[in-house]
């Protein structure tokens, strides 16, 4: 189905645990062949949510066999009230009506998340269609944040010549703080973690250890004091997390630049997780990455929320979607 080793390792590891994923686009053709090979080698449970017609003609056209597949169509599902109910008391405090939430809760990504919160499902993914906007406020307004301290924030794996790399942020935080950053280079540490990696986390910017100044250079600096200051308290400090910087991309990935530019750092020319000093770096590299590169790309996946919401690009394929619906369950796994 798809060709790197650790999507292969993602989807064997999600099968053991059989998780429910809810896929809210059930009018895709890429989420539906998604849904087809996912439930096909019975990786996951799933639900699609839409209209129970029309996709089992497009299951039909495509000679996809749909048994095993829940269909839900939130306008006549019996649950659409308890549904109803628990968003507005999740959000009357902040001015939701009873008809908003009549409303708000028949938009799939929020009857997803909604299904989750009740444990219906234990994970979605969004976003084949959507903005991650539309993917990740459901998720904060009724999952909402795991840690009071640390937002959420977004990674994705690029699997490169089949060694894959956590690059983060590149989806949710678009000029993140020095704290901010530093929270992300913890998350995305926990999520390297999670996908069985051992964390060599670069701090990256357009400078090696001061050979470049500016506003962006010291955010990057700072952050990465910050970070290493938590690597020392009682969450991290017995993971085994690496963590350097301010790094250069190419002093994080090639052991010879390494040499010259940070011959004393534990992580530069080894780096498996990547940190970027904002949104567009992150963005546009792993879009290159994956467009002129040829890597395989699998997110954005939400990171520190209480459940797994996670993101896709809109211009992802199926196999793709395939691979976010293994980490998400994965993900699901306490």
């Amino acid at each position: 189905m798809l060709e790197s080793t650790f999507i292969k390792n993602v989807l064997a590891q999600a099968k053991k645990h059989y998780k429910t994923i809810v896929l809210p686009e059930g009018e895709d053709l890429r989420v539906l062949k998604a849904a087809h090979l996912i439930n096909k080698d019975k990786i996951c449970k799933i639900i699609l949510l839409g209209d129970e017609v029309q996709i089992k003609s497009d299951f039909a056209k495509n000679g996809w066999d749909i048994e095993g597949i829940d269909i839900i169509n939130p306008a006549t599902s019996p649950k659409l009230e308890a549904y109803t109910n628990l968003l507005y008391e999740l959000r009357k405090a902040k001015g939701m009506t009873e008809e908003e939430a009549k409303k708000t809760a028949l938009i799939p990504n929020y009857f997803g998340t909604l299904m989750i919160k009740s444990g219906d499902a234990d994970g979605m993914v969004s976003g084949a269609n959507h903005s991650t906007a539309d993917t990740v406020r459901p998720a904060l307004q009724i999952i909402k944040s795991a840690h009071k301290d640390r937002g959420v924030s977004s990674f994705l794996v690029m699997v490169s010549n089949d060694k894959p790399y956590v690059f983060s942020d590149c989806g949710v935080v678009i000029n993140p703080t020095a704290k901010e950053l530093a929270d992300i280079a913890l998350e995305a540490s926990l999520s390297a973690i999670k996908f069985g990696f051992e964390p060599r986390v670069a701090m990256l910017t357009y400078s090696t250890y001061g050979s470049g100044k500016g506003e962006l250079v010291d955010k990057v600096v700072e952050a990465t004091k910050l970070a290493k200051e938590a690597l020392k308290t009682d969450e991290f400090k017995d993971l085994h997390i690496e963590l350097d910087g301010e790094l250069q991309a190419d002093a994080a990935l090639d052991a010879v630049v390494a040499k010259k530019k940070a011959p004393e750092s534990h992580v530069a020319g080894s780096a498996n997780v990547l940190v970027f000093p904002n949104l567009e770096a992150g963005n546009i590299g792993y879009k290159l990455l994956q467009r002129l590169g040829g890597c395989e790309a699998y997110g954005p996946v939400l990171q520190g929320l209480n459940a797994p919401v996670n993101d896709l690009s809109r211009g992802a394929f199926a196999e793709d979607i395939v691979g976010v619906i293994g980490m998400t369950a994965l993900q699901a796994v306490k």
